[in-house]
Order: structure tokens, then sequence, then C-alpha cells
């Protein structure tokens, strides 16, 4: 089993995250319960920066805050000097509500609303990153009735496939998102943003996918752009003075699985938009990428409590825990894949291979198959780790059960960023058919 940032076993044979005793916490906070090891995100943030710094190359480095967005992980990322990604108003609103710098925000989406759009302006957000032509005339009609412009970026599809799942790429021709670069919708959009006094475009973006272990799918998709940029520029005297690249790398989920360092991904990034730039005589566009899952990811652990178990005999061992796909639907959704421990035994060997039931009227809830365990019993705490991306943002209440609490854990300090949802909070949007007749 290989731990990830301050984690480790502490003297109890607990696991331990950021000098806090994980059963502790179960018990503090109750079950299932997200907890966060706030120092592996500083680092990854760090690393991520520091890379553009030593090689001199103006950049940002923008936390895709769809990965996980709450008011503490927005103001973490502000503590870090990062800029922000939105992609919903719900998402500009956390922001606004932790007080991050509107200077730094960039408004993604690929069917953002009018009333999305006024927000952004009102609140003038540092860039919107346009994504079809519905969007640009939205923008450009709110951007003339309140008299203001507005810095976008426009999204563009250059083609590329990354090596991920099917319901996670982005970045090919046939994608809900984007302005193709092969077909001439980007061609269009460019002309109609450059002849547009409310519109100031700083540059492209494009996102070839998620959970990316290799930097030639970002060298590709920078040579496609450049090609295209040489041509606005002999065509439209337009050059750009902001590349992102979008994000999507990769971390470890399972043995399976082989990222590389933070570092490395940015250095090719930086050598081959360096290279492009000196071929076609362009000036060095500012860099942006947008982290998400690589920030937070492998940073989040969650803890459960066991409670049933069902042996098939000569078929599988089911062992049940008091979540499932209402707090990760990962493996419901695209059969993601995590590694697990007893965290109250967390230095015990494994005696059996059980398979990790979520506890949702559903057959497809299952959290882990074919674990390797000690032989585990009622009230033993599980610890599913790398749930840091896609597990809070993606919680439901499917089957009426509660979204858990999230505790930021740091130097041996747990402090509670999201309350436990009641039942009360369930239900205090639900109106009554009729008045409840008092006894």
């Amino acid at each position: 089993m290989e731990f990830h940032g301050t984690a480790k076993t502490n003297r109890l044979g607990h696991l331990e995250i950021g000098g806090v005793d994980t059963v502790q916490l179960a018990e503090k906070y109750g079950t299932p319960l997200y907890v966060y090891d706030v120092a592996l995100i500083r680092e990854r943030a760090k690393a991520f920066k520091r890379t553009f710094e030593k090689a001199g190359i103006t950049a940002q480095v923008a936390y895709a805050s769809k990965a996980f967005s709450t008011v503490a992980m927005v103001q973490l990322a502000a503590e870090e000097e990062l800029s922000l990604d939105v992609v919903s108003g719900g998402e500009l609103y956390t922001a606004l509500a932790a007080g991050f710098p509107t200077e730094k925000i960039h408004f993604h989406g690929n069917n953002k609303s009018y009333e999305e759009l006024v927000m952004a302006i009102e609140h003038n957000i540092g860039c919107v990153v346009v994504d079809n032509f519905h969007e640009l005339d939205m923008l450009m009609d709110i951007c003339k009735e309140k008299n203001t412009v507005i810095k976008v970026l426009l999204r563009v599809t250059p083609g590329i496939e990354a090596h991920t799942h099917d319901y996670i790429l982005t970045g090919q021709e046939d994608s809900k998102f984007g302005f193709d670069l092969q077909n001439g919708q980007a061609d269009e959009a460019m002309r109609k943003s450059i002849e547009a006094k409310q519109i100031d475009v700083l540059g492209l973006h494009c996102h070839i996918g998620s959970q990316i272990f290799e930097t030639t799918g970002f060298i590709l998709a920078a040579q496609k752009i450049f090609e295209k940029l040489h041509q606005w520029k002999k065509e439209m005297s337009f050059e750009s003075t902001v590349l992102n690249l979008g994000g999507g790398f990769g971390i470890r989920y399972t043995n399976e699985d082989d990222p590389i360092p933070a570092a490395q991904y940015v250095e090719e990034i930086i050598a081959e938009v360096k290279k492009q730039a000196s071929q076609y005589s362009m000036k060095m566009p500012e860099i942006w990428i947008e982290p998400g899952r690589s920030l937070v990811g492998d940073a989040g652990t969650t803890l459960y409590r066991i409670g049933s178990r069902k042996d098939v005999p000569n078929v599988r061992q089911y062992v049940a825990v008091d979540g499932g796909m209402s707090d990760n639907i990962r493996p419901a959704l695209y059969q993601a894949k995590y590694e697990a421990i007893l965290a109250n035994r967390a230095m015990d060997k494994p005696e059996e291979t059980v398979s990790i039931a979520g506890k949702c009227c559903e057959s497809g809830d299952m959290l882990i198959w074919d674990l390797p365990l000690p032989k585990s019993g009622d009230q033993d705490i599980l610890a599913v780790f790398c749930t840091g991306a896609y597990g809070y943002s993606m919680a439901n209440n499917y089957n009426r059960l509660p979204r858990p609490a999230v505790v930021f854990l740091e130097e041996s300090k747990d402090t509670l960023v999201v309350r436990r949802e009641t039942y009360e909070d369930m239900v205090k949007l639900d109106l009554p058919l009729k008045e409840k007749v008092k006894s």
C-alpha cells in the first residue's frame, strides 16, 4: 500500500493524516467522512507554480474547482496564490462567498446561462472561456447593455485524443465543448470576436481530457493551436497573448496508475510552447494551466464504518459500509478503482479478499471489487484513498442519505469545513402537498 502526502501509521497502528489519528476523527465527526491532507494540496500547488517561476515564464495556475468546491477550498487556493476556474453560477457564488479575487476567476462551461454571464460581468471576473456562438452573442449583448468590455479565451477542440476513459475525453473533434479547429468554426468565432468592440480576446483554450499520464497529447495540441495562430496572424493580424492548455494531469489511484511529477508536465509544455513560438516568429504567450484532480485527488480520503457482511460460498465475500454511491459515484459512473485499508488496524496483514459494497439500494453500488483486507468486522473503520476529487462535488442524496462532513487536516489540527448534512437539511426545500394535521 502506497501512502500519499503526510499519511502514515502511528504508534497505535492507526492511519494518521496531517498528524491526526483518523480513528479519532471518525469518532469525533462520524462517518462517512471526507478528510483532506492540506499540506499535500499546498505542496502540489507550489510544485506547479515553482516550475513556471524557475523557467522565468509568465503563467497562471488555475485550480479547476469542479474537482472540489467549498468556501474553505477556494480560500486555500487563494492562500497559495492560484487562479480559479468555475463552471457554473454556483461555483462562481462559492468563490465570491470565499472572498476570492475576482480578477483571477475564469468562467468555463458549454451552456452558460444569460443570468450566469450577467453575474460574471457584474463582478468583473478576469476571463470568460467562450465555448460557442450562442454564448458569444449573449456576451456581446450583455456587455453592450452594460457598456463594458469582457476578456475572453476561445475554447477550441484541436482534434487530439488523450489516453483516458471515453466519458471524460473532451479534446477530440466529436465533443460537446468548444469551437472546432478543423471545420472553420474557430476561424469564424475568432473573426467575430476581433470585430466586436465588447470582446477583448486574450487567446485560446483547450482541454484534451483527464487522468493523463504522459505529455504527448499536450505537445500535439500546442502544435495544432500554433498552426492556427500562425494562420490568424497572417489573415487577421491576431497574436495570442495567452495560451491555456487545460489540465487533466493524472494521479495514482491504484498500482495500475503511473503518473509523472507535476513539474514534468509543466517543463515539457513550456519547452513546446517556446519551440512553437520561435518557429512561427511569434511572441511567447502567457501559459495557463488548470490542475484540479492533481491538486486535491490524492489529498482526500473517505472514512467509512463497516457494517453488514454477506459471504457467498465459492463466489464472493461482500463487506458493506455506511456510504457508497451517494458520496462517491465514480465507481458506478465510470468504473473508477480505489485502494483502501482498515484505518484502525493499519498494520494488520490481509487475511481475505472482499468486495466493498455501499448501502444504497442499487446492485451497482460497489466501491471496490476484490480488496485484500484483514478479517474485518462491525465498527471497523475503512479508509478509501484518493477520493479528494469528484467525491464531495458529485455527492448526492440518493435514498435520502445525508452528504458527509468535510474536515481539513494540517499540522496536527483538524478543522471542520463542511458540516454533515442533516435529515432536516434534506427536506428544508420540500413543500407539502397539504398542511400536516396537528393532533
